[in-house]
């Protein structure tokens, strides 16, 4: 099957990153100062395995968000995307299931609480950064929202889509 568009995303909002760093730089120096030369760390330190619970878990946190990826594929069946490693395999989104699709800007935060997979008041969203995405109105009602950081490219080629894709299905269905 051909794939007219394929894009894959990462976790890349700046702030983010400063933040991760620093909790892991603070608990790393804490964990470094409490448990390898015996000062304890702040006020009220925490137990030197509270201490390194912590440190693992902040590290499998920054290992888990630098390996999520969005990956999105347009090809002539429809549209998927996966979610690594919440989906191992695509999520498909047939043309013949979509009774609308274009590309908007939106708001993480406010219309879905935030980026991952997300259900929100206005649907569902697989996002990962950014504020534009591919909006999928499904013939079942739901809306689906996938994250774009391409959305001259996509809107282009939805409306090349869209201008073949759905006169043929139209088509079939009058059959």
């Amino acid at each position: 099957m051909d794939t007219f568009f394929s894009e894959k995303q990462k976790f890349t909002q700046w702030w983010l990153w400063i933040i991760l760093i620093g909790i892991i730089g603070t608990t790393s120096y804490g964990a470094i100062s409490q448990l390898v030369f015996g000062k304890p760390f702040g006020d009220k330190p925490a137990s030197d395995a509270g201490l390194l619970l912590l440190l693992v878990f902040i590290s499998l946190l920054l290992i888990l968000l630098r390996n999520i990826s969005l990956t999105t594929q347009i090809t002539a069946e429809g549209i998927a995307c996966k979610l690594f490693p919440f989906h191992f395999s695509y999520r498909v989104f047939k043309w013949t299931e979509v009774s609308n699709c274009y590309v908007r800007k939106y708001s993480p935060i406010m219309d879905y609480g935030g980026w991952g997979i997300k259900y929100g008041l206005k649907g569902l969203a697989y996002n990962i950064s950014g504020n534009f995405g591919i909006q999928l109105e499904l013939k079942s009602g739901s809306k689906i929202l996938i994250g774009t950081q391409k959305p001259d490219e996509v809107k282009k080629l939805l409306d090349e889509i869209k201008s073949i894709t759905f006169q043929k299905i139209d088509a079939d269905a009058n059959m």
